[in-house]
């Protein structure tokens, strides 16, 4: 379906005014560096007065998050069970810059059905590039200046791979002329510039009572060595970037396979929590005689949810499957404090020195790391119903509630 342009000269000015004060782009799943760091300055010690709203766009049910490109916030949306659609609006007005869409619903088990059946993958904008996957399995390569398509891959079609119980949840990402996501089959590499496949790995285990993949890789040097770290549903493992070979691997035991958080690198090691599993941190080595190995550094039983975790100094602050949320000391695991229940999910960025975290009932924080207690400097409610991850960039602080797109700046 061709895409609606419409042409706006802030995009150019935006463009020229940020080549050297722009911090790097919000541009896919957890910011510039897929782990809710940001470059950002400080914010203020306040949001009461301070953060105030630029504009607001209605929209259809999303659990995608926004995305920046060049003055643009691109979003998504499922529209009456129907059609998917991908949208950029200029981040300073609201103005609609272009849109396309696409048929693509899809109902989810009866047992998620209260977590909604809409677009929940966040896309991914790098090397000239948009790439957008759908409920369906259907992975979209757009032009995020105007919406033009480049190409699209509908995996269970041209793949054979099984249609994902719970939709395409995966957040892809881009890496050096090349796209990786795991779909409803495995974890796949395709060309950037055409879409074709140059391999797949980690194909589904059998067995499992559903089908497709939650988390979203990251891309990390371990070892010496720069690689694909990716969990799948029972498993969390090293990848290959050029071959797709699995260097290392690790069983994760979550209920059924509710392994959802995306991996957090720290050095040569590895954090993550699963779902009715536990929180551990492993340790990746490798010897040229011995090869790659995985040993465990530490395991407990705090249980993450939906919520990826910040690593800050020498802790982690992670939000759990009870509600609360915790701060977890990296180098043994115990745990230095943890709070009373506050929503059922949390999105987390941080500038290094504060935290910034949008509960799923709307309640956005400021809060101060410490390894005492729980530091929150300021709160103010700003959606109704926002489980998509918060974005900021240069001031501005996005928010994709359910069925609105706002965008706040810091005053």
């Amino acid at each position: 379906m061709r895409p609606i342009r419409l042409v706006s000269c802030f995009s150019l000015a935006f463009l020229i005014g940020c080549q050297t004060s722009c911090a790097e782009e919000w541009n896919q799943w957890r910011g510039p560096n897929r782990d809710g760091s940001t470059a950002e300055d400080a914010w203020p010690e306040a949001i009461e007065g301070r953060l105030n709203l630029v504009w607001e766009q209605p929209l259809s049910p999303s659990y995608s998050g926004p995305v920046v490109h060049k003055g643009l916030v691109i979003t998504t949306e499922t529209i009456d069970k129907q059609l998917e659609r991908v949208s950029a609006y200029e981040l300073a007005s609201g103005s609609l810059a272009w849109e396309v869409k696409w048929p693509g619903a899809m109902a989810v088990p009866f047992f998620a059905a209260a977590n909604g059946d809409w677009i929940r993958s966040t896309p991914v904008c790098g090397e000239g590039r948009l790439v957008v996957l759908g409920m369906r399995d259907l992975l979209v390569c757009l032009n995020p200046n105007d919406g033009s398509e480049f190409w699209r891959v509908v995996f269970p079609g041209q793949l054979g791979t099984t249609l994902p119980s719970f939709g395409g949840v995966c957040s892809p990402l881009i890496d050096e002329g090349a796209v990786y996501v795991q779909t409803g089959g495995a974890l796949v590499k395709l060309s950037l510039e055409d879409g074709k496949v140059i391999w797949q790995t980690l194909e589904n285990a059998e067995g499992m009572m559903s089908s497709g993949a939650f988390s979203s890789p990251v891309i990390a040097t371990l070892c010496g060595k720069r690689q694909l770290v990716v969990q799948t549903r029972m498993e969390l493992c090293g990848v290959d970037l050029e071959s797709g070979a699995v260097l290392w691997r690790q069983p994760i035991e979550a209920f059924r396979g509710m392994n959802i958080l995306t991996p957090l690198v720290i050095g040569d090691r590895v954090f993550t929590s699963a779902y009715n599993g536990r929180s551990q941190l492993f340790q990746v080595s490798y010897g040229p005689g011995d090869g790659w190995s995985v040993q465990e550094v530490w395991g407990q039983g705090s249980q993450a949810y939906m919520s990826s975790p910040l690593r800050i100094g020498d802790s982690i602050y992670m939000h759990l499957k009870n509600e609360r949320f915790t701060n977890i000391r990296v180098d043994d695991g115990s745990i230095n404090w943890t709070s009373s229940p506050m929503g059922k999910y949390w999105s987390l960025i941080t500038n290094g020195d504060q935290i910034l975290s949008l509960s799923n009932r709307g309640e956005l924080r400021l809060i101060r790391p410490s390894d005492e207690k729980l530091e929150v400097i300021a709160e103010v409610k700003v959606a109704d119903d926002s489980w998509a991850h918060l974005a900021v960039q240069d001031g501005f602080v996005i928010v994709r509630d359910l069925k609105a797109l706002k965008v706040f700046r810091w005053q």
